[in-house]
């Protein structure tokens, strides 16, 4: 008995497209909320500064993917995005396993950097859909967020090797 393929999808670019802006919406929306925690449990002043200048760019970057949305013509809505769901809740577990631990602020920075670099891959991509697409001014909003999130990568590069790696690793000897 043959088996029939199943009839091909007439999805294309544009909805992959607007698939990966629901997807870092529902994302960016998600570490609003998980930065302000990430400050609080903090113990470096720089990281915990570090965490509240990020927040407020974040609230930014939201407000440019309304926009995106808005160029789109469509509403501006998440996806659950069970990428983020899963670095995040790494983060909540060294915030739990780690609390008053000399190396809290070293995993910080870690599960803060497995958040950047997923976000700077789904921009990257997103830019790439965008200039196939057109659509220039999406591709201007994008670009200006992932150069925050390279900045902010590097800020957090900067500040494990500034100290808070050393710390982590003195405290506990």
């Amino acid at each position: 008995m043959a088996t029939t393929k199943p009839k091909a999808s007439t999805k294309g670019l544009e909805d992959l497209f607007l698939d990966g802006v629901k997807d870092i919406y529902y994302a960016e929306k998600k570490i609003t909320k998980a930065l302000p925690k990430m400050a609080k449990a903090a113990e470096s002043d720089k990281l915990v500064a570090g965490f509240k200048k990020h927040l407020a760019e974040t609230e930014a970057q939201v407000e440019r993917l309304e926009q995106v949305f808005k160029l789109l013509g469509k509403p501006a809505r998440g996806k659950t995005c069970p990428a983020i769901d899963g670095i995040l809740e790494e983060g909540e577990e060294i915030m739990d396993d780690y609390k008053g631990a000399p190396a809290l602020d070293a995993g910080l920075v870690a599960a803060a950097q497995a958040v950047e670099h997923y976000e700077i891959a789904r921009y990257g991509t997103l830019i790439a859909w965008a200039e196939q697409l057109g659509m220039t001014d999406a591709v201007n909003l994008l670009k200006a967020t992932l150069a925050e999130e390279e900045a902010t990568d590097e800020a957090l590069t900067q500040l494990g090797e500034g100290g808070v790696n050393q710390r982590a690793m003195q405290e506990a000897a």
